[in-house]
């Protein structure tokens, strides 16, 4: 076998993990997983800021729809205007105040 062959065979046995001095390719194996994981929490915590912020962004939009719909449910209950909602229909408000009844029970 050609030397490139018996390394290729080497690697894919895994002898380099068992033989003497391998602690320094455990020591490189276990930096390169350690390294691996860190990336991939990065990764992971940036896509949470970024959702965040989104969440954030569409919240003040839903707040600012929220007040404005509630300003123009203020002004429509406001008796003024709906008196001049009722003339437009051709209502008017009574001169004579409403009387009360009262009813009362007999046991």
């Amino acid at each position: 076998m050609s030397k490139v062959k018996k390394n290729i065979y080497q690697i894919l046995k895994g002898g380099f993990l068992i033989e003497e001095g391998s602690l320094k390719n455990w020591r490189m194996i276990l930096f390169v997983v350690l390294l691996l994981l860190m990336i991939s929490s990065a990764h992971s915590a940036d896509k949470k800021v970024i959702k965040i912020a989104e969440l954030n962004k569409e919240q003040r939009e839903l707040r600012a729809r929220y007040v404005d719909t509630k300003t123009r449910l203020m002004r429509m209950k406001m008796e003024s205007n709906i008196r001049e909602n009722a003339k437009k229909l051709g209502l008017q408000s009574a001169d004579v105040p409403p009387k009360r009844i009262v009813v009362k029970q007999k046991e």
